[in-house]
């Protein structure tokens, strides 16, 4: 999917960020929308069926985690990326957040570039849906080969023990987003014998030696995902 052809839906109530991040982001070739609160930003998300929505969490009549609550159980945008955009960096907002049906969290004050890099990270998702049924798949420079349950990284390849492996074949399935404890426990292990989070722990401990620590983010009392 070529730049242009993506579309943003920015929902703030500070009209500086909203001038400043759709600016930013139109500079770089995306179709941007705004919206000044969550009832506009609700009936926006409807209209124009965005692939991305940057919405922040703290705006008069309807705020972002209800907003983000409304879009996730509306019929043709239960995919679309949703990222909270906020000065809130108390952890409950967060999980909140993710509990509504979020996939990240940007906190503000960010700088221009590194919002724009962000949304990039945040977008690579749409390029790797399509792959995410494929017995082979590559995300960056890790190749991962799932009917032969072999990785290759930088060129080496990697024997890992089966449920590492689809812990990291899950992570890598949409970069960028943050899969909840719970919901790695379900995919990962089933209705197996009763693991702790400890054991996910465990695991993600392991995938950071053997594929590199700078790949794997903790979000404090979520989860994990994967970054590039």
């Amino acid at each position: 999917m070529k730049t242009k052809d993506i579309k943003i839906l920015l929902v703030d109530d500070e009209p500086d960020i909203l001038e400043i991040v759709s600016y930013n982001l139109a500079a770089e070739g995306y179709e941007v929308f705004t919206a000044k609160n969550g009832v506009e930003g609700v009936a926006k998300a409807k209209k124009k069926t965005p692939h991305l929505i940057i919405l922040d969490v703290m705006m008069p009549e309807m705020d972002g985690i209800e907003a983000c609550e409304i879009i996730r159980n509306t019929p043709g945008l239960e995919n679309t990326i949703i990222t909270f955009l906020t000065a809130r960096g108390e952890d409950y907002s967060q999980v909140a957040g993710f509990d509504a049906g979020a996939d990240d969290y940007i906190t503000k004050p960010i700088k221009p570039k590194v919002l724009v890099s962000k949304v990039k990270a945040l977008l690579r998702r749409l390029k790797e849906e399509k792959a995410e049924t494929e017995d082979i798949v590559k995300v960056g420079n890790i190749i991962i080969n799932r009917e032969e349950y072999k990785i290759i990284n930088n060129g080496e390849e990697i024997i890992l023990p089966r449920k590492e492996f689809e812990l990291l074949s899950l992570l890598t399935s949409k970069p960028s987003k943050v899969f909840k404890r719970e919901v790695i426990l379900d995919k990962v292990w089933g209705n197996e014998v009763v693991v702790g989070g400890r054991t996910i722990d465990v695991h993600i401990r392991k995938l950071r030696g053997k594929i590199g620590d700078e790949h794997f983010k903790t979000v404090k009392g979520v989860g994990y995902k994967f970054v590039l």
